[in-house]
Parts: C-alpha cells; sequence; structure tokens
C-alpha cells in the first residue's frame, strides 16, 4: 500500500485522492493532504484565518470584560431584546460565528473520528466547546435556566483559540516535508534532446526510453542516467557525489540524471529513466524516512486512547451520580465542569509552544529547530556524522602550497600558472587565480591558448611556452620529472592534495597543491562534541586518501569514504541499527536521504534548499559551532516539553476528581484550564532567558 506523502499515513490506492505531479502519481489520505501537497501554503493561510479569526473573539470578549469593570456595561445589561439580555446576546453573537466556522475542521475531525467508532483529542475538544457554547446559548434565550450565559461562551471562544494556535504551530512544522520531495522533483529537467534519424529533437523527459541516444551542450543538465557513447567533458556531480571538483567524463562513463555537464559536447546512451534514476532513488529515500510517525506523536496518541474515554467516563458517572442526589441543574453542571477542566489545551500546546520559544532561541544563534522529533531524539544522542563536502570544507580547492625550482621565485611560478589558467574555465584554474590575485599579482592574457582534456593547458607568453597540468602532460610532451619533484608528488598525495606541475620551455620550474580547505571554527566544533561524549564519524564520497587528510587535520577517527549518496542513508541505518542515536550534519542534495533518515538532520544553511528541507535542524549562519549550540538548545526544548507535559497531566490527575466531586463551578474549571495553559506557555518562554 502507498504513503500518503504529507502525513505518511498508509492508504489504499483504490480509495484515494489521486493527483499526478511531474511524472508521478501520488495518493492522499484526504483532499486536506492532497491541498497541503499541491499548495503548501494555501491550507497554512486558511489556518491562519481560523486562529485570526478565534484570537479576535478573545480580545473582543476582553474588551466588554474591561468595559464592564468600569461600569459602563450597566445600562446595555439591563437592555432586553425580547426579554433576552443585550449583554448575553452580543456574546452570543460574537461567539457563535468563532465557535462554527473557525472550529469546523476540529468539529468535522470529531465527527470522522465517531463515526469511524474512534475516539482522539479532537473529539473531546469539540465536546468541551460545544458544551460551553450551547450552555451559554441555552441560557441566553432561556435567562431562568442560567444567569451566566455569556461566561460560557466567553469560554468556548477561549478553549478554541489556544487548540487552534497549537495546531497551527505543528501545521508549520508538519508541512515541510512535502517541500523537501517537491524539491527534489524539480532538479530533474523536463527537456531532453533526443537523437531521432540524425536530427536533434526535443522531447519530454517522460517520452525518454532506455537506449535513446541524448545530446547534451555545455551548460546543460544531464536529462537521466546513462552512459557517455561520444564526447568529452567534465560534469560538475556535486548534486550527487558531493565532489566539489568536476568529474572528466569520456566514452564509457556513466552519468546522473540532474548534474550539470560543464564544457564539452556529449552524446549519452541512456540506461535508467524514471523510478529507476539515481535522483528517484534519493526522492524514495526521503519519502521512506519522512513518512514514519514522530515518537512524541506516537506517545500523545497512546495517551489521548486511554485519556479522553476516562474523562467521559468520570463525566457520565458524576453527571449520573449529581442527577440522582441533586437533580440534572446541578448534575449538568458537574458535568460542564469536567469537560472544561479536562479539555487538553495545555497537553495540545505543550510540545508546540515549547517548541516555538526554542525557534525563537534558536534564531538569536542561526539555528532553527524543526520538530519535536529531532528535539525529542537528540536527548539520547550518541553519534554525529559530517558530511565533508561543503560542511566541513568550504567545497571549492584553494591552493596550498607553491614549489619553486630553477631559481624561480614563487610570485613568478604563480603569475606563469595564472596566465595559463587564465583561459580556463576549470575549478582549479579558477583557485590559481584566486591565489594570484590575493597576492595582487596582475596577471595579463596569453598570447595563445590550449585546453588539453584530462591533462591541463598549453599557453604561449613573450616566446615562452607554458604547460600546466599533472604527470601526463609532463610525460606527453618528454619533460623529465626529477627526483626533488617526486618527492612532492609524493607528499601532497599522502596529504590529499591535488598537484599541478608548472613547466616553462621544457622544464619543470613548480608544483602548485591544492585542496578543499577547511571551514572556520571546524576544529572548534568536533572538539566541543567530542567533549560531550558523542562519537564523531566523517562520511563522504570522496577518496579515501583526501577524505583521511581532512579528517587528520579534525581529529576525526572514524572516516566513511566512496560513499554514493544513496548507500549515505544505508550507512546512517547501519549505526541506527547498532543501536545508535544518530545526528547527520551535511548541506548538499546527496546529503537529502542521510538527513532524513537520521534520527536528527542537521543541514548547513549555505547548502541547498532540500538539503534544508529535509534537515530537522538548520544552521543558518553556516558556523559548525552551531552544531553544538543546537544540541544544547535542542536539549533544553525538550526539558521544557517534558515539564509542560508533566504539568498538563498533573493538572488534570488533580483537578478532574475536583471537578466531579462538585467542588468547582464551570467558571472556575475554564479558568484553571487556561491557568494551565498559560503555566505552559510561560514555562515554554523561559526558554528566551538560557544562555548558549
Amino acid at each position: 500500500m502507498p504513503r500518503d506523502p504529507v502525513c505518511g499515513m498508509l492508504v489504499d490506492s483504490d480509495k484515494a485522492i489521486k493527483r499526478k505531479i511531474g511524472d508521478r502519481v501520488y495518493y492522499f489520505c484526504s483532499e486536506t493532504c492532497a491541498r497541503t501537497y499541491e499548495q503548501p501554503e494555501q491550507e497554512l493561510k486558511n489556518m491562519k484565518r481560523r486562529v485570526a479569526l478565534a484570537l479576535a473573539g478573545v480580545i473582543s470578549f476582553a474588551v466588554l470584560r474591561v468595559i464592564a469593570i468600569f461600569g459602563l456595561a450597566v445600562a446595555i445589561m439591563a437592555f432586553e431584546v425580547a426579554g433576552i439580555s443585550a449583554w448575553n446576546l452580543a456574546f452570543f453573537i460574537l461567539s457563535t460565528p468563532i465557535v462554527w466556522v473557525a472550529g469546523w475542521n476540529i468539529h468535522y475531525s470529531a465527527y470522522k473520528a465517531l463515526k469511524n467508532r474512534s475516539i482522539n483529542m479532537d473529539v473531546l475538544i469539540t465536546t468541551g466547546v460545544l458544551a460551553g457554547w450551547s450552555y451559554g446559548a441555552v441560557s441566553t434565550f432561556f435567562p431562568w435556566l442560567g444567569s451566566e450565559g455569556h461566561g460560557y461562551l466567553e469560554i468556548a471562544v477561549a478553549i478554541l483559540a489556544f487548540v487552534l494556535l497549537g495546531k497551527f504551530i505543528e501545521e508549520i512544522i508538519r508541512r515541510r516535508s512535502a517541500a523537501a520531495i517537491r524539491k527534489l522533483l524539480e532538479l530533474q529537467p523536463t527537456i531532453a534532446r533526443v537523437l531521432k534519424d540524425g536530427r536533434e529533437v526535443e522531447v519530454p523527459i517522460e517520452e525518454v526510453n532506455v537506449g535513446d541516444i541524448l545530446i547534451v551542450k555545455p551548460g546543460e543538465k544531464i536529462p537521466t542516467d546513462g552512459i557517455v557513447i561520444e564526447g568529452y567533458s567534465s560534469v560538475d556531480e556535486k548534486i550527487i557525489t558531493g565532489e566539489s571538483i568536476p568529474v572528466e567524463k569520456s566514452v564509457g562513463s556513466e552519468v546522473v540524471g540532474g548534474t550539470i555537464n560543464k564544457t564539452g559536447l556529449l552524446k549519452i546512451r541512456v540506461t535508467k529513466v524514471g523510478e529507476n534514476t539515481a535522483l528517484m532513488q534519493i526522492v524514495h529515500l526521503v519519502e521512506e524516512a519522512q513518512a514514519s510517525s514522530a515518537p512524541i506523536q506516537k506517545f500523545a496518541d497512546r495517551v489521548v486512547g486511554y485519556f479522553v474515554p476516562a474523562v467521559f467516563a468520570v463525566a457520565g458517572i458524576s453527571f449520573v451520580y449529581w442527577l440522582i442526589t441533586k437533580g440534572f441543574s446541578s448534575a449538568f453542571l458537574v458535568l460542564l465542569a469536567v469537560l472544561l477542566i479536562a479539555c487538553p489545551c495545555a497537553l495540545g500546546i505543550a510540545t508546540p509552544t515549547a517548541i516555538l520559544a526554542g525557534v525563537g532561541k534558536g534564531a538569536e544563534y542561526g539555528i532553527l529547530l524543526r520538530g519535536g522529533e529531532y528535539v525529542e531524539n537528540i536527548r539520547k544522542l550518541t553519534t554525529v556524522v559530517f558530511d565533508k563536502t561543503g560542511t566541513l570544507t568550504k567545497g571549492e580547492p584553494s591552493v596550498t602550497d607553491v614549489i619553486t625550482f630553477k631559481g624561480y621565485k614563487e610570485d613568478e611560478v604563480l603569475l606563469f600558472a595564472a596566465i595559463a589558467e587564465k583561459g580556463s574555465e576549470h575549478p582549479l584554474a579558477e583557485a590559481v587565480l584566486k591565489k594570484a590575485f590575493s597576492l595582487n599579482i596582475n596577471v595579463p592574457d596569453a598570447e595563445a591558448f590550449e585546453a588539453i582534456p584530462g591533462h591541463g593547458v598549453k599557453a604561449s607568453f613573450k616566446g615562452k611556452t607554458i604547460l600546466l597540468g599533472n604527470r601526463r602532460l609532463m610525460e606527453t610532451n618528454n619533460i623529465n620529472i626529477g627526483e626533488d619533484v617526486e618527492h612532492f608528488l609524493t607528499k601532497f598525495g599522502e596529504e590529499g592534495k591535488t598537484t599541478m606541475l608548472l613547466a616553462i620551455d621544457g622544464e619543470i620550474v613548480g608544483i602548485l597543491a591544492a585542496m578543499d580547505t577547511l571551514k572556520e571554527n571546524a576544529k572548534e566544533a568536533i572538539r566541543d562534541l567530542k567533549k560531550m561524549g558523542l562519537e564523531i564519524i566523517m562520511l563522504t564520497g570522496d577518496n579515501e586518501r583526501t577524505a583521511k587528510a581532512i579528517a587528520k587535520q579534525l581529529g576525526i577517527e572514524k572516516v566513511i569514504t566512496n560513499v554514493l549518496p544513496w548507500e549515505k542513508a544505508n550507512v546512517i541505518k547501519k549505526l541506527q541499527s547498532e543501536g545508535k542515536v544518530v545526528a547527520m550534519v551535511g548541506d548538499g542534495i546527496n546529503d537529502a536521504p542521510a538527513l532524513a533518515q537520521a534520527h536528527i538532520g542537521i543541514a548547513i544553511g549555505s547548502g541547498t534548499d532540500i538539503a534544508k528541507e529535509t534537515g530537522g535542524i538548520v544552521l543558518i549562519k553556516d558556523d559548525l559551532r552551531d552544531v553544538v549550540r543546537a544540541i544544547m538548545l535542542s536539549k533544553a526544548t525538550m526539558r521544557k516539553i517534558k515539564q509542560n507535559l508533566f504539568w498538563a497531566f498533573i493538572y488534570n490527575m488533580v483537578s478532574i476528581p475536583i471537578a466531579a466531586a462538585g467542588l468547582l463551578s464551570p467558571i472556575i474549571a475554564a479558568g484553571a484550564m487556561a491557568f494551565s495553559s498559560l503555566f505552559v506557555v510561560s514555562n515554554s518562554a523561559t526558554l528566551k532567558l538560557i544562555k548558549l
């Protein structure tokens, strides 16, 4: 059975609501979920309107109370319309649209639950709200049955406002999952250029078949997975492998859909389409990981399963007892008191208010917390897994070493290297030029320039022939590589650096070494995490030598290398199967499945949007020290959630028996309910006082 991509519920494909989005068909359990996925902002706007309506009612009642305090309501109270108090009538007119319009979704959910012979939180909320509103309405139009009708109408609106605000906060967090998958789907090109009968024909990506020959020009996205059958180019695979340097592709090389062809024209034979492509594998992994319910939600569901029936049982028994001993009027008031004081406002807002306060505190440090699931898992955290490229490192090569020979100076070697690279678009060329410009070296244009694919570049300047590239370039041009040069090539190779040999007029005069450099504060962040007793692991698609060189600088002992994006989630699963609670820190699309699979996904803010969407925690400032702060903040937020839930349960355990004993009027019961909610909100607000 398929899962609803919004709420994660298993749905019957024959009875579900179907939507075709892109080249995929999705199944939704309800129209609300379908709208949320198709238009994630629209449902949120509707909820915002309902919350605003309820809060406007609370404010209006507060204004009326102020009027009453100043004695200005006497005339209104004395005025009657057809024998009905104008004061009570005003409260009825204000409360009715709020109870039935703003609260309609809750009432409808309660109706569906009862229709399916189940009881959820909405049933209890609806019962409390409608009981208060009904008694208020009856006492408004039949004043001899009760004189405080406006009080109960006010109570009903206040209950609804608290509950809707809590649900609105939860929806802000929940709607992210749909956006994550949408962004992944948008990575795939919509049009492919297919070679048919010797002509290039543009067709929708859905019409591409295995075996088709695709033409991909420089700067274009590769439409789908395939094998190069003609051409040579470098392909930017950062979104898939995390590699910062484009990978050279020639005949026989595999390419992945969604990656970017940088330099040459490629002819590609299609090997995978649709659901079988690497990109769609990532989509499925994100869907699978996000569909699981949050542990804190499962806990709340279990509690409600017992709590709600127990409340109705207590209310029913109390009503019968007081009906026999005191009569209907007393019995109804006790019934109403039990329902109102048991209305789970504090329980409903315990988690979202703490999370909201945590988010507000985190914003001061550039940290975004996105849900109770991640906050709950933080307290049991044992292992932090870091992606390398773009997370621990800057994601682009920088020149780290310049070695000179034959009497040349460092700035001369950089000058000739920059002249040769000025006409190239390769990332290593950008690194050489950036290094030269940082030393204020003026770089003139070469008189002649030639890019030699897979080897390097050749240029001429003032009668000198300049070669800059790898060992193969030197050997092809019969340039001797001496022992002193070999020494540095070996040394830099062991350090995981990429080397460029510079030869002028047939002699090697310099070596430039480049590598992806560490981000600022990376060492400090790793050190602080180790102090917390956490296990640190580096996970990367890069080769072992380069990865271990970076890990050594950071003091990370455990490194997992050569891991493809769809394998990263499997690595996280393996760690989880060993009983570890895992946080994944990453920045790229290639990290999305692992971020979603981990107990806590921590996304770097400078990374791609999809990484941010799948991360449970987002570091907006791109400062790795915020990983430490995020963990500290999450633990503090979880403590507040536990305190709030404890208070909500204790409040109900103590107050319900008191109400059932007839010792609380409905007005006092509702006031106590409001106080418990106020306590929860105030307790959550103290998160603002902590220092990270």
